[in-house]
């Protein structure tokens, strides 16, 4: 983290309307992604289970973001994973990529509907090939938070996502989230390879921005 400046509130004037143009290493995460051979390794009452689901993927470029003088270019999720077996829905989450050019600052927000929700985070530089975000519960800058139920029961006390960017345009996942059930440790494990079904659109001011210079919007 930089040092906190003076002048807290000042939001910067150099900002580009291109989200995609900017989003460092998250831009090769922009668009809609599917896959049907991810693996799930759950804890259940009788021992680990393993899963094959079917993941299906849409990330958005949203306009530039400021806290201040900080500025981020980032992505809105959403995941939505079903199995072979069921048609119902296995895992649903929603979230946001982010990007901080200035100090190559990389966070994923996270929100289940089970009641749960974390923001993990990450150092890279523009180009690199992989990423790695984490996130711990108690931190109360980057940390997880649960309902009692799930503190009790199905404790989460950590969470990284390691992605890997492939030569083919895919990209792949590990994520490791180390569970507390009924006394014992527990590593949740899910992976997958994702494969681009629709390209990234701009996000709403580059859109906007893009029809003024073609003259077919409001000056």
């Amino acid at each position: 983290m930089l040092p906190l400046p003076a002048d807290i509130f000042t939001e910067p004037e150099d900002v580009s309307p291109d989200s995609l143009a900017n989003l460092g290493p998250l831009r090769r995460l922009a668009g809609t992604w599917q896959a049907d051979k991810g693996i799930d390794i759950n804890p259940k009452a009788e021992g680990p289970e393993r899963r094959t689901f079917i993941e299906h993927v849409r990330m958005d470029p949203i306009d530039p973001q400021a806290n201040g003088p900080q500025l981020f270019y980032g992505l809105r999720y959403h995941i939505h994973i079903n199995t072979p077996e069921e048609d119902i829905t296995f895992h649903d989450q929603v979230g946001y990529w982010l990007w901080e050019p200035a100090t190559g600052l990389i966070m994923q927000t996270l929100a289940i509907p089970r009641g749960q929700v974390l923001l993990a985070s990450g150092h890279a530089k523009p180009d690199d090939r992989t990423i790695s975000v984490a996130a711990k519960r108690g931190d109360t800058t980057y940390g997880i938070c649960s309902t009692d139920f799930l503190e009790q029961a199905f404790r989460t006390d950590s969470y990284r996502c390691d992605i890997t960017f492939n030569d083919d345009g895919s990209w792949s996942y590990q994520i490791q989230t180390a569970l507390f059930v009924r006394g014992a440790p527990f590593n949740h494990h899910d992976s997958n390879t994702l494969l681009l079904v629709a390209p990234p659109k701009l996000n709403p001011l580059a859109v906007i921005v893009n029809d003024r210079e073609k003259g077919n919007g409001p000056a």
